[in-house]
């Protein structure tokens, strides 16, 4: 560490299937990061890259460790260790990683610069998701949350609702969350609730999503809700809880659980979603 300590956290790479290719798969830093996670998670990118006939297979990789908590220069050391130990499953013809939960393309610029160091070969080839300076692709860093967009807006045409004015509640405001709402309220979605790890915001009128961006980028986990104009609901479930419900009154058969309240792996580590409904929220 930066004071000269030294702490000890466990890693994961597992490669699912390599049948059709290379392994793909991110690489995330979080505190619920299990070896039982990382494995469920490399088997659905072996179905992910099947069923759009890519020809590459399953892989996932992980920290678990919260990384709000560590300097820039702890995150380096941290990210250099761990290429060196998985370097030897890893490569073009092996096993490509790629960005995921609280890791981006600096992080990939990290394991280049390593992979680099380690063979004395320049092999950006080796991740995807690095900077366009180093070979990257431009839009992949909006690419994913793009992606929710357009299934998002391809379900309401063939529900036959109109795309401008559609209130729209978006579970996450990360990397991926934060571009779907900014793709949603440009085609003309009407975001009403945002919500990430410190709550979750909503206004009736809409939300500013490119200044509800900024001001993310701008702010501290801890003061992140200080400055922002949306209203503070008292807990992200409450904020999204009413989509789930409106929704469900035009079933004949509600749903036992919400589909807003699942969660992407264990602890805290939310998937983004979009949520549709045209009732006014309540509780939020």
């Amino acid at each position: 560490m930066d004071d000269g300590r030294l702490e000890v956290f466990s890693g994961y790479r597992v490669q699912h299937s390599t049948g059709r290719g290379p392994g793909k798969g991110g690489i995330r830093f979080h505190p619920s990061v299990t070896l039982e996670e990382v494995s469920g998670l490399a088997m659905l990118m072996t179905w992910k890259c099947a069923v759009t006939d890519l020809p590459l297979g399953g892989a996932k990789g992980g920290v678990a460790i919260d990384p709000r908590g560590f300097s820039k220069r702890e995150l380096e050391r941290l990210t250099k260790r761990y290429t060196v130990a998985i370097l030897p499953i890893i490569g073009p013809e092996q096993d490509i990683p790629a960005p995921d939960v609280n890791t981006d393309a600096q992080t990939m610029a990290w394991i280049v610069d390593t992979v680099a160091m380690m063979t004395g070969k320049h092999s950006p080839e080796v991740v995807t998701g690095k900077p366009v300076d180093l070979g990257g692709s431009r839009g992949r860093h909006e690419a994913t949350g793009r992606e929710v967009a357009f299934v998002t807006l391809e379900l309401l045409r063939r529900m036959g609702r109109s795309i401008e004015g559609s209130r729209v509640a978006v579970q996450g405001f990360g990397n991926v969350g934060s571009f779907a709402a900014l793709a949603l309220s440009q085609a003309g979605c009407r975001v009403v609730g945002i919500s990430d790890v410190t709550g979750g915001y909503a206004a009736a009128g809409g939300i500013d999503v490119a200044g509800a961006i900024a001001h993310v980028r701008q702010s501290s986990h801890t003061a992140r809700s200080r400055g922002f104009r949306a209203r503070r609901a008292s807990a992200t479930a409450n904020c999204l809880r009413w989509t789930s419900t409106s929704s469900s009154r035009r079933r004949s058969r509600p749903r036992s659980r919400p589909p807003t309240h699942r969660r992407s792996g264990r602890g805290s580590s939310w998937r983004a979603r979009t949520v549709l409904s045209p009732a006014r929220p309540t509780g939020c």
